[in-house]
């Protein structure tokens, strides 16, 4: 009687499964968060590997600002690039920050950029990175340690370096 319930039960638990519609669940909100100015130093290369062709392109430093944070990026960091033959750029910066409040935060931005054509044969551009930031837990900036970040860059003719916009992913 016993592997009798059992039995029934582990079937209505699969039909009912089975006549669940699926749904597309809401996607993630996005919370603008910062946007960086990052001033850059000429790019050498390490050459081609068995990966790509390394390449090292200096941060020089810069500023940051958005609603709950501001200050300078420091100098000394580097993006390190590794290119292959397709068009596909994987992109990792490791940095420092510094709050106008003196808070020194680690940033490491790991990602991609793509240049190359579409299914149609028109030219595409992609450039996203996912910046991990470390910083005091103690500080007013320690929420930046609990959360998932994206990022995008902006162009503008008036900066000499690159704009990168971060957002929060709640």
């Amino acid at each position: 009687m016993k592997r009798v319930c059992i039995l029934l039960l582990l079937i209505a638990f699969t039909m009912s499964g089975m006549a669940q519609e699926t749904s597309v669940p809401d996607s993630p909100k996005l919370t603008f968060t910062l946007q960086l100015k990052v001033t850059i130093g000429d790019a050498y290369s390490v050459g081609d590997g068995p990966h790509g062709r390394r390449t090292v392109i200096p941060i020089t430093g810069g500023t940051f600002e958005g609603p709950n944070i501001k200050g300078a990026i420091l100098e000394g960091g580097a993006d390190y690039q590794l290119s292959t033959p397709d068009g596909r750029t994987e992109l990792e910066a490791i940095y420092c920050i510094k709050t106008d409040d003196g808070v020194i935060i680690h940033v490491r931005n790991r990602g991609m950029s793509f240049t190359g054509k579409d299914a149609d044969g028109n030219p595409k551009y992609y450039f996203r990175t996912a910046p991990q930031f470390e910083a005091p837990s103690n500080s007013n900036y320690g929420w930046l340690n609990n959360s998932l970040f994206v990022c995008a860059p902006s162009f503008s003719s008036g900066f000499d370096g690159i704009v990168l916009n971060v957002w929060r992913v709640e």
